[in-house]
C-alpha cells in the first residue's frame, strides 16, 4: 500500500498554456477578485452598521456576501498566482483542503439562496404575518442550518476521497482542485465514488433548484391579484435574487449535470462561477436596491464628514 500512495504533490495544467495569454488573464482577473472583496465587503459592513437595513432580507444578504468572499477566496488567489508560474503545483493535502472549502462555501451559498427565496415567499404571500414568522431566532437558525448543511456535505465528499490511492500520474487537468479531475488520478476504479459524490452534490443542487423554482411560481401566482404597482414593487425585490440564482445555478448545471469532459470551455464556465459571479452579486443587489444604495451613501457620507472633522 505504501507504493500505492506515493503522490504527495499534484501538477495543475491551468486555464491556458500560452504564457502571454496567462499574463493577460492575470491583469484581467486580479481586479475582478479585488472587486469581489471590496463589493461584498462593502455590503457586509453596510448591512452590519446601517439601522435602516434591519429586515431579514438584508440579514441574509449580509451573510450571502460574506460567503461569496470565502467561496471565491478558496480558489481565486492561488489561481491568480499560478498564472505567473511556469509550473503550477499543490500538495495532495492542500488539494483536499481546497475541495473541502470550495464545496463547503458553495453549498452554504446554495442553501442561503433557498433561505432568501423562502424569505421573499413569506414577505409577498403572507405579508401580515411576515415579522412574526421571520423572527430573529428563525433567521439565525436558517443561517446556522445553511452553514451546517454545507459542512456536512463537504465532509462527506472529502471522507469519500481520502481513502483513494494515488500512485501517479500526478497531472490534474484543471486550474483548481475538484473531485472529478482528482478521481481521474486515482490508482483504482472510482466509478462508485464518482456516482456517490455526484449524487451528493446533484441531490442538493436539484432539490434546492426545485424549491427555488416552486417558491417563485407560487409568488407569481399570488401576485396575479395584486395591483400593477404592487406587482412591480414585489417583483423588483425578487429580480435581484432570481438573477443571482440563474448566474449561480446555470454554470453549475452545465458542468455537473452532464457527462464529464476536459474541454477548455468547461474550465471557462468554471471561471464564470468562481471569479465572475461573486463579483457580479454585489453589483446586482446594489444597483437594483434603493435602500442598500441609500444606506451606503449615508454610511460613507458619515465617514467622510468625520474624516474632515
Amino acid at each position: 500500500m505504501a507504493s500505492a500512495n506515493n503522490v504527495t504533490e499534484l501538477i495543475i495544467t491551468g486555464l491556458f498554456q500560452d504564457p502571454e495569454v496567462q499574463r493577460v488573464c492575470f491583469v484581467l482577473f486580479l481586479p475582478m477578485y479585488l472587486a469581489t472583496l471590496v463589493g461584498n465587503g462593502l455590503i457586509v459592513v453596510t448591512v452590519s452598521v446601517s439601522k435602516s437595513l434591519r429586515s431579514p432580507m438584508y440579514f441574509f444578504l449580509g451573510y450571502l456576501s460574506l460567503v461569496e468572499i470565502c467561496y471565491s477566496s478558496t480558489v481565486v488567489p492561488k489561481f491568480i498566482m499560478d498564472l505567473l508560474s511556469k509550473v503550477k503545483t499543490i500538495s495532495l493535502k492542500g488539494c483536499l483542503a481546497q475541495i473541502f472549502l470550495f464545496h463547503f462555501f458553495g453549498v452554504t451559498e446554495i442553501l442561503l439562496l433557498v433561505v432568501m427565496a423562502y424569505d421573499r415567499y413569506v414577505a409577498i404571500c403572507k405579508p401580515l404575518h411576515y415579522m412574526n414568522i421571520m423572527s430573529r431566532q428563525l433567521c439565525h437558525m436558517l443561517v446556522a442550518g445553511s452553514w451546517l448543511g454545507g459542512f456536512v456535505h463537504s465532509i462527506i465528499q472529502v471522507l469519500i476521497t481520502i481513502p483513494l490511492p494515488f500512485c501517479g500520474p500526478n497531472v490534474m487537468d484543471h486550474y483548481f482542485c475538484d473531485l472529478q479531475p482528482l478521481f481521474k488520478l486515482a490508482c483504482k476504479d472510482t466509478f462508485v465514488e464518482g456516482v456517490t459524490v455526484l449524487a451528493n452534490s446533484g441531490l442538493i443542487a436539484l432539490c434546492s433548484f426545485l424549491i427555488l423554482v416552486s417558491s417563485y411560481i407560487v409568488i407569481l401566482f399570488t401576485l396575479r391579484n395584486r395591483s400593477a404597482e404592487g406587482r412591480r414593487k414585489a417583483l423588483s425585490t425578487c429580480a435581484s435574487h432570481i438573477t443571482v440564482v440563474i448566474l449561480f445555478f446555470g454554470p453549475a448545471i452545465f458542468l455537473y449535470m452532464r457527462p464529464l469532459s476536459t474541454f477548455t470551455v468547461d474550465k471557462l464556465v468554471a471561471v464564470f462561477y468562481t471569479v465572475i459571479t461573486p463579483m457580479l452579486n454585489p453589483i446586482i443587489y446594489t444597483l437594483r436596491n434603493a435602500e442598500v444604495k441609500t444606506a451606503m451613501r449615508k454610511l460613507w457620507g458619515k465617514r467622510e464628514n468625520s474624516g474632515m472633522e
